[in-house]
């Protein structure tokens, strides 16, 4: 699994560099043709992350319920961001992969409710849970440059 942990700061670092020189108004900016903006893609994967590690572990959500609500798959994103929320989402961006590789480590996840993803691939333990995310952060990520590109003109 260590490996599948590698991938997942690579991947974080790859978005905190990727949005640290945008302003609030090119994080929260809905291009023609998109659905949503770069934070809410952002502030999605921390969401995810934390359903579908945790949550579907039966385990507490490191995240404020607002926070998951606000940003869950099925969300809307809005043209709205304060500083606040943008901090609050890089730190948990930065913070949740180390806890996730020490609870893990720690042998925390002892249970797991199957999910099946609407890549219809079904996830029955934490590791697969892992490992998808992963594939989801890369599939944002994409997202979060291909934004960059029109925002950032």
């Amino acid at each position: 699994m260590k490996y599948h942990f590698e991938i997942l700061n690579i991947t974080r670092n790859n978005i905190l560099n990727a949005v640290k020189d945008l302003s609030l108004e090119e994080l929260s900016t809905i291009p023609a043709g998109f659905n949503n903006n770069i934070f809410w893609n952002l502030a999605h994967i921390v969401v995810t992350q934390q359903l579908l590690c945790y949550k579907l572990s039966g385990l507490d959500m490191e995240l404020d319920d607002s926070f998951v609500d606000k940003y869950r798959k099925g969300s809307v994103a809005s043209n709205e961001l304060t500083q606040e929320e943008f901090d609050y989402a890089l730190e948990q961006l930065i913070a949740l992969p180390s806890k996730l590789e020490s609870d893990y480590a720690n042998e925390v996840f002892k249970n797991y409710n199957s999910y099946t993803t609407s890549y219809n691939i079904t996830l029955s333990r934490v590791e697969d849970a892992i490992q998808f995310n992963n594939v989801h952060e890369g599939l944002h990520f994409g997202y979060i440059m291909a934004l960059k590109r029109v925002v950032k003109k």
